[in-house]
């Protein structure tokens, strides 16, 4: 059918945006350890410069890449299969690694400027950085709290997911914003001879690193706010709800708007039968970590 042929054609235009978001993300990656290894002092832990580079690495693989991912686990339509509990395990899981990978960047750049005597906290790169894992920390505790445990109540969730949604979007854009910030401070303190002005070829190398990381940023934030590629509803959400009640909890995933115009037109038709069931979806809702 025509529906048929749309849905193939979107979710093939799905995947090659996913791909490019991927591929995008990798050589991201690559380019930070490519800078770091051949025109800096590689890597190491013993307070020398090689241990302030795991900064930039860490932070473009967690807190930029993995973080990414971890924004559109929830996208990827082959997983609507699985539970839900399970993809939140795994978007948690994710956020956590990211989280971990910013705390040990972070501790780099502390232990190599206490070493060498170069003081901390002063840039607004350092400001917002940790504004930002600070921010990024509550987030996922409060994520864990109340998606992930089962003790809060359905309406909390309900009121809290649109609030986590947008924590988490702006929280990455933020990261962004901060890493482009800090990989043009690191080259105008670094680069002497020949200066940065003189474009030489670390500087061309790290600039086009920071638009990689701009247009990672920008795939992610777009595949995150398109209706239609979110994680459809559980099935007795969409036949139980009326079109006014909101799916409990994070069901709603209440990212943007809700799903298809053809589920809504099911509502529609199911209204009248979602009245009676309320009561009954309710106690389930209660009952179930969605």
């Amino acid at each position: 059918t025509a529906h048929g042929a749309r849905k193939m054609e979107d979710y093939g235009r799905f995947l090659a945006l996913l791909a490019s978001t991927l591929l995008v993300g990798f050589v991201s990656v690559i380019l930070s350890l490519v800078w770091v290894f051949h025109y800096r002092e590689g890597l190491s832990w013993d307070g020398s410069p090689g241990e302030f580079n795991w900064h930039p690495v860490l932070i473009i693989t967690g807190f930029v890449f993995i973080q990414g991912i971890a924004i559109i686990v929830y996208r990827l339509p082959w997983t609507w299969k699985c539970s839900k509990l399970l993809m939140k395990f795994i978007h948690a899981g994710l956020n956590t690694i990211a989280m971990i990978l910013a705390i040990v960047s972070m501790v780099a750049v502390f232990e190599f400027h206490n070493a060498k005597n170069i003081p901390n906290m002063y840039s607004l790169h350092s400001w917002i950085g940790l504004t930002a894992v600070i921010f990024y920390s509550l987030q996922l505790l409060l994520g864990f709290a109340v998606f992930l445990l089962p003790f809060a109540p359905v309406h909390l969730r309900v009121v809290l997911m649109p609030i986590h949604v947008y924590s988490g979007l702006t929280i990455f854009a933020t990261v962004i914003a901060t890493a482009l910030m800090g990989i043009t401070e690191k080259l105008i303190f670094s680069l002497k001879n020949p200066a940065y002005s003189a474009s030489p070829p670390e500087a061309t190398l790290v600039n086009c690193l920071g638009l990689l990381l701009v247009i990672f940023g920008s795939l992610i934030l777009w595949m995150a706010s398109r209706p239609h590629w979110k994680r459809p509803p559980a099935e007795n959400a969409k036949i139980l709800r009326p079109i006014a009640a909101t799916p409990e909890g994070t069901e709603a995933e209440s990212t943007m708007t809700n799903s298809s115009n053809a589920d809504k037109s099911d509502l529609r038709m199911n209204t009248e039968a979602a009245r009676k069931q309320n009561t009954k979806f309710d106690e389930a809702g209660q009952r179930s970590t969605m």
